[in-house]
């Protein structure tokens, strides 16, 4: 099941993974801990892998109807193509494509002359203002690279933090994107405000003074990335160690997960993404298109993260497992996985998990947060006002001021008055149930 990366003579993984799983659980045993799930899930905001099982498959039985669906739609594709195997995990790809392409008929190139970089900054900055009423002003600063820019972020006046946008590639940069702080804030002795970046590595522009063309997903991931320096730019705690994105991993990508959802508002594209060279508005039909496509294929890719991270789940559960692809396959079989939907990170590749510590028994916080940041935009949405007021300042009180003060169940809690339910994620990757 899966390629065969990691599992080829001197690159096999699989012996490594085993000893791997085996002396975690010893490293959990001696603190005292049933298992190395209950070790690693204590200070997160799950608390328990009970707690990470039920809201995963939850999620999981609505992700495979609509994968079941899909697959059967790509299977008479394929049957129109002549041929009469099963749909394998090849052909699903090709398959999805050229159905996306038929149903959503959109390409970068018809996109991006509306997404400059300086027109989503503006998005950016002015979605920031109206939420949180900070402002941000342009500034001269030594910085590492002629191509990064400054700003003073100050709100009534007040300074609050810099910011610094590092968004080009060029040779010898690392690849991704990322915040980080170079300065945390804290109130010890006169106190301090946060220097954040941002870095990403965006495509530069063609020619001096021509502007920077963004994808859809750069856009995203400029909203994404700025969701995180809110997180420092709006900390308000005592201790540098608790300030900003210090907080339970599955906890750390609610502010800037939500903060995309403000890219994918009407008002917000109608005011900002314009056309580089006429100036042009966004045509509301392409608008319709881009945000259409968002949940292409949604069944197929909940499908495939889902079984990682119970894989992952399952592997750090109870005894370590003396052959972790015996597990897999049995983990895969008990949930009915579909076979054309392979695991997006098989165990012998699976770096999240066994390149360190970080993501094991913790490649579940991606949907967790997921989870949190849709329940949260629809905090927003029963107001009739995706700009509501009184949300954000909450918003802010209760989560983006925190940092890591008090624990992060708490803080949701406050802020929803509920405990995280799955119901508006499904829906926004379409996943609920239709109607009657």
């Amino acid at each position: 099941r899966g390629s065969g990366r990691g599992r080829r003579a001197a690159t096999d993984n699989r012996a490594i993974a085993a000893e791997i799983l085996q002396l975690r659980h010893e490293r959990a045993r001696l603190l005292g801990y049933a298992d190395f799930a209950s070790y690693k899930l204590e200070p997160e905001m799950a608390r328990s892998a009970e707690n990470v099982e039920a809201l995963l498959t939850q999620v999981w039985a609505a992700a495979k109807t609509r994968a079941e669906a899909d697959a059967e739609r790509l299977t008479a594709m394929l049957r129109e193509d002549g041929v009469n195997g099963a749909l394998e995990p090849w052909d699903w790809r090709f398959y999805a494509g050229r159905r996306r392409r038929a149903e959503h008929d959109l390409n970068d190139a018809e996109v991006k002359p509306y997404l400059t970089l300086d027109a989503m900054l503006g998005a950016v900055f002015d979605t920031a203002q109206r939420l949180f009423g900070i402002e941000m002003r342009a500034i001269d600063a030594p910085l590492w690279s002629p191509d990064a820019r400054a700003w003073q972020v100050t709100r009534d006046g007040r300074h609050l933090a810099v910011f610094v946008g590092d968004y080009f590639a060029r040779p010898g940069k690392r690849s991704g994107a990322w915040c980080s702080s170079l300065q945390q804030q804290h109130k010890i002795g006169q106190g301090q405000r946060p220097i954040v970046t941002n870095i990403c590595n965006f495509t530069p522009p063609e020619a001096e003074g021509a502007p920077a063309y963004l994808s859809w997903d750069d856009a995203h991931t400029l909203f994404h990335e700025f969701g995180h320096a809110l997180h420092h730019i709006l900390s308000d705690v005592s201790w540098p160690s608790i300030s900003g994105t210090s907080v339970a991993r599955d906890f750390v990508e609610l502010p800037s997960q939500l903060f995309e959802h403000w890219l994918e508002q009407p008002q917000v594209l109608d005011r900002h993404a314009r056309h580089a060279e006429t100036g042009a508005p966004l045509p509301a039909a392409l608008r319709d298109r881009i945000l259409a496509a968002g949940n292409a294929d949604q069944g197929f890719a909940t499908v495939e993260y889902l079984e990682s991270a119970l894989v992952d789940l399952a592997f750090h559960r109870g005894a370590p497992p003396a052959d972790p692809m015996e597990r897999q396959a049995e983990v895969l079989a008990e949930l009915g996985a579909p076979a054309a939907i392979p695991m997006r990170h098989a165990t012998p590749h699976f770096a999240h998990v066994f390149s360190g510590d970080g993501y094991s028994s913790g490649y579940y916080s991606y949907m967790w947060s997921e989870v949190m940041d849709a329940d949260a935009f629809a905090a927003f949405m029963e107001t009739g006002d995706a700009f509501d007021p009184e949300t954000a300042a909450r918003l802010e009180r209760c989560i983006l001021s925190k940092g890591d003060s008090r624990p992060a169940d708490e803080l949701w809690q406050e802020f929803r008055g509920r405990k995280p339910g799955v119901e508006a994620l499904l829906k926004g990757r379409g996943l609920a149930a239709e109607p009657g």
